[in-house]
């Protein structure tokens, strides 16, 4: 079975229960803490990607573990962040659709034409 948000967010739970008292915990106070330990962890799996390539996460067994081992972490701190915030599996769900609901309506090339076309030439 895959797992869903609310597990992702059950899991968290349960873990932050065990080490009560070890970790900081899961509050608003301790949000931002969650999310600079997030973005700790994407910068591992940014190495990854560097040293490794991506080719290598897709070809070598190994590396793929340790990208797969090191998205979890991401997930697991981004999880928390959302539980400090007090954030509901549902809630969540629902912005997410939402969200992805939007993009599939707009038209990306056209919003950011400017971004895409070359820069004048600095002889013109």
């Amino acid at each position: 079975m895959l797992l869903t948000m609310q597990d992702l967010m059950d899991i968290q739970n349960q873990l932050q229960e065990k080490y009560k008292g070890v970790w900081e915990g899961n509050s608003p106070r301790t949000a931002q803490h969650h999310l600079l330990y997030a973005v700790e962890e994407i910068g591992e799996v940014s190495a990854i990607m560097k040293k490794r390539s991506p080719e290598a996460i897709v070809a070598d067994a190994g590396v793929r573990a340790h990208f797969c081992e090191e998205m979890a972490d991401v997930f697991m701190y981004l999880t928390d962040v959302l539980l400090c915030c007090g954030v509901t599996a549902e809630e969540f769900d629902s912005a997410y659709r939402a969200k992805a609901d939007r993009n599939l309506r707009r038209d990306f090339p056209r919003e950011h034409s400017q971004y895409l076309q070359d820069p004048p030439s600095a002889d013109a």
